[in-house]
């Protein structure tokens, strides 16, 4: 009698379960038995809700064993949970909850107001992880430290916090630290990396953060190294860091300019015009006080000259690092002779990122290839010296283990010479982030450049690229829509054979369509995509071409993810002078094209008008977003009317919808369609009246 899987203990089938973590995977196997489903729900251990907070009766009652639990996406987004109508009684919503949920350990919630901490944490008073999300702006009404105030007063176990996404004043934490010593103790993990800081925690706050949690091993803050303010971060402040926390295991300690994920100038020379108040002397006492390092990341955005020993020392006390990000260092590694030093010592690291380093060059590169052979990841940005010949080496040294690989904002390195440089680890490459500057790349043609530099590097890597003689001659021709692979013309068909996920900056007003032809066009595992859109539109007059080029993407056929950021274009949002286009122009140029891609989720910033904050949905962007057949996900992180919404439901597979103000600030008050709650239930109700058969 043939044995079914049935026929296995129940013991084993729950370890298989419960070692699954994939969400759609797990559902997908809920459907195959009832006994499969019961498997899943007694296993699952983290759990996002959705759907609307007055709906009571939709809260599932089934997982009982969930210890994580996720709040954050419950719509509608940003408003307050626990009072989104006025007839609901917001003590009834946490009531079920914990009843749904009775094994919550860790929790995420959008926390618009004190009042929704306070009344959710009486339902979990055993809460150990807390991750609070909150876009709004803090009232000045509220007493110092009151969002915090239930949270340490009630979960005695706390030991995670993660404030990386919430507004609120840096002056509210110290005070509440410093009156509940049991809890601060216990802290083992705080993040303090909160974006829309605009100054960040000042070096009296810091120590006083940091004495208060003295046990701490993870520990990221934003703060300011500036020395021309007053509470600037400086060689006090680290030893008292280090003398505080010793146990620490990570650390960021952050810029908060570096925060924003803005790119620089490519022409600036990487040195600041102040340097930043930390000496040698200090950061090698620093890194004596912390042996367990394993995470470093040091962004000062302020000069910090000559740090070849003193990286030399980080390597001899902190045996343990395995990742390191430094921004605003120099002399990092001096790559005199054959004799190596600097970071190139750090034999250990496994990632490293340099950032607005203004004396490495490719010597140091090759330097660093040589020394950190373990490296997995290599990240380099606003580096104007280093050049291609110098990064493709490294590539070559590295090439056994490294996979993840990010360029940016070096003049040297356009996206053709990005692409050649990483050429050695192609075949091995998993993720890539690279700019789209065009030098000498025709939009639709090719690059003479790169056939010619493929013909000399034939000879000259040989040895790292073995499959170089059998690889096929192709030729790209472009026609609107896709690129065609034909024969004979003298370009080299590239593989990228493991490359998953892709990340791509663009300056506002440039295409997308030289892709390809800059030598990323067979890419069979690629998966995501991100893209970021930059610039000033408001001088800009309308462009040549009446698409960005979304519709190129065409040629990777496992494409199904994308990120479309166009939150830093920056435009007119109404009316804009004559000869120059609006912001709704823009997106229609942006968006032209995306309903030719197979998307299944899709996450898409909308370009802003900053001088009226305002990030919202045009006409023409849900028109061309109902075009994309084959979404499940799709998050709006802006506005939309209510009636541009409903062409979503054009969708026949969505699924999943939501419209996320996740900047700051998020707006307050907005007398239109966009901002009211009965707006975001109604299309809800919508979307959920539809049958869909997967």
């Amino acid at each position: 009698m043939a044995a079914t899987i049935h026929d296995i203990p129940d013991v084993i089938l729950l370890n298989i379960f419960a070692s699954i973590s994939d969400t759609r995977t797990r559902n997908s196997l809920s459907l195959v038995s009832r006994k499969f489903l019961l498997l899943d729900r007694a296993t699952r251990l983290s759990l996002t809700l959705r759907g609307n907070a007055t709906d009571l009766y939709m809260i599932p009652t089934c997982f009982r064993s969930v210890t994580h639990l996720d709040l954050s996406f419950l719509s509608p987004w940003g408003h307050s949970l626990l009072s989104s109508s006025p007839l609901f009684d917001p003590l009834l919503l946490a009531h079920r909850l914990r009843v749904a949920f009775p094994a919550v350990s860790s929790l995420t919630v959008y926390a618009r107001s004190p009042s929704t901490i306070e009344v959710l944490v009486q339902q979990w008073p055993g809460l150990k992880r807390v991750k609070l999300v909150r876009w709004h702006q803090r009232l000045a009404s509220w007493p110092i430290g009151q969002d915090f105030v239930s949270l340490f007063e009630q979960c005695r176990n706390l030991n995670w916090l993660d404030l990386s996404s919430f507004y609120y004043w840096t002056e509210d934490l110290p005070p509440v630290l410093r009156d509940c010593p049991e809890v601060s103790s216990s802290l083992v993990h705080l993040n303090l990396l909160t974006t829309s800081f605009a100054e960040g925690f000042k070096s009296q706050e810091i120590k006083e953060i940091t004495a208060a949690c003295p046990n701490l091993k993870n520990f990221l803050v934003a703060c300011n190294f500036d020395p021309r303010y007053i509470g600037f971060v400086g060689d006090e402040t680290l030893l008292a860091v280090a003398a505080n926390c010793p146990k620490l295991t990570l650390l960021h300690l952050a810029e908060t300019s570096s925060l924003a994920d803005v790119r620089g100038d490519p022409d600036h020379e990487g040195f600041t015009s102040e340097d930043a108040a930390i000496t040698r002397a200090t950061l090698v006492e620093f890194f004596c006080g912390l042996p367990l390092l394993q995470e470093l990341v040091l962004d000062v955005g302020r000069n910090v000259r000559d740090a070849s020993l003193v990286l030399e020392m980080l390597n001899s006390k902190c045996k343990d690092l395995r990742v390191l990000k430094l921004g605003q260092f120099h002399g990092i590694c001096l790559a005199i002779e054959s004799q190596l030093d600097g970071i190139a010592l750090c034999s250990g690291l496994q990632e490293l990122s340099i950032k607005n380093c203004g004396d490495l060059t490719d010597m140091g590169l090759i330097a660093i290839g040589r020394g950190c052979c373990k490296l997995s990841s290599f990240e380099v940005q606003g580096c104007k010296r280093i050049t291609e010949k110098g990064l493709r080496t490294m590539a070559c040294l590295l090439r056994n283990t490294l996979v993840k690989v990010k360029i940016s904002c070096c003049k040297n390195l356009d996206a053709a010479a990005s692409l050649r440089a990483v050429e050695p680890i192609r075949d091995r490459i998993q993720w890539l982030h690279i700019d789209c500057v065009w030098n000498g790349v025709d939009e639709v043609g090719n690059s003479k450049h790169s056939f010619q530099h493929d013909q000399a590097e034939m000879g000259s890597s040989s040895e790292y690229d073995e499959d170089m003689m059998s690889r096929k001659r192709c030729k790209y021709s472009y026609d609107s829509s896709d690129f065609q692979i034909m024969e004979n013309n003298g370009f080299w068909c590239k593989k990228w054979e493991k490359l998953q996920y892709l990340s791509l900056w663009i300056g506002v007003g440039e295409l997308l369509t030289p892709l390809a032809t800059a030598g990323l066009v067979d890419c069979p595992s690629l998966e995501e995509i991100r893209i970021k859109v930059e610039g000033d539109c408001r001088g800009r007059h309308k462009p040549a071409e009446r698409a960005f080029g979304l519709s190129s993407l065409a040629i990777y056929p496992r494409l199904s993810k994308m990120q479309l950021d166009c939150g830093e274009t920056i435009g007119y949002a109404l009316t804009a002078p004559s000869g120059q286009m609006d912001l709704s122009l823009w997106e229609r140029f942006y968006l032209n094209g995306i309903g030719e891609l197979r998307l299944s989720e899709l996450d898409y910033w909308p370009p802003q008008d900053r001088d009226v904050n305002h990030r919202s949905l045009s006409l023409p962007a849900a028109g061309l977003l109902a075009g994309c057949l084959d979404l499940r996900k799709l998050f709006i992180h802006g506005t939309a009317h209510e009636h541009f919404m409903m062409f979503l439901l054009k969708i026949p597979n969505l699924r999943d919808v939501q419209l996320r103000e996740d900047y700051y600030p998020a707006p307050e008050n907005d007398m239109s369609t966009e901002m009211r709650a009965g707006s975001c239930s109604r299309f809800e109700a919508a979307l959920n009246r539809r049958i869909i058969l997967d």
